[in-house]
């Protein structure tokens, strides 16, 4: 018993010395995505306030998009321009105010209203919903929702919203991987 324990902290400590970082989508046993807790870890993209599109937008009072994706399929992005097989984005979505402490214009984020995951797995990418971060297994949306027609077509790489992601568009152009604008 104790040298099993051994064995798998070196294995561990093996994995983190040569860097690697266990980001893959992990799925319940009903085959809904857990929650992935520790997305805050992962490498920050970009925020957007007032997008209004999808089920969360609330026009009429801007909310934050913070868009996160996991180091390795940043790292993947980084080399190829294309987002590799286990890519796993998440998109928290924020109440905003302009009310608050010492601000005297402008919007900052406020409570959560959201969180959803778009991963890809076996080329196939599907959308998984968390609520308000209070889902502890996220299922998935139904092929007809419409997240999968709207990243389809106007997922500017791979079925994402990169032409959002102000760091990422310039690779995607040198490496050749943008579609062309609509």
């Amino acid at each position: 018993m104790a040298l099993t324990r051994i064995g798998v902290f070196l294995l561990a400590v093996a994995g983190m010395a040569a860097g690697q970082v266990s980001d893959a989508p992990k799925h319940g046993a009903d085959g809904g995505l857990l929650y992935p807790s520790d997305y805050r870890e992962w490498v920050f993209l970009s925020s957007g306030l007032g997008m209004t599109y999808g089920p969360a937008a609330s026009p009429g009072n801007p909310r934050f998009d913070n868009v996160f994706v996991t180091r390795a399929a940043y790292k993947g992005f980084l080399q190829s321009g294309t987002w590799p097989e286990g890519t796993m984005f998440v998109l928290e979505i924020r109440s905003a105010t302009s009310e608050g402490s010492i601000n005297k214009g402008g919007h900052f984020q406020t409570g959560l209203a959201a969180i959803e995951v778009e991963v890809k797995e076996k080329g196939v990418w599907t959308f998984y919903s968390f609520g308000s971060g209070d889902v502890a297994v996220g299922k998935a949306f139904g092929p007809k929702e419409s997240c999968y027609a709207c990243h389809g077509t106007n997922g500017a790489v791979d079925n994402t919203f990169v032409q959002f992601y102000p760091t990422l568009l310039p690779i995607a152009k040198a490496k050749g991987t943008l579609k062309a604008a609509k």
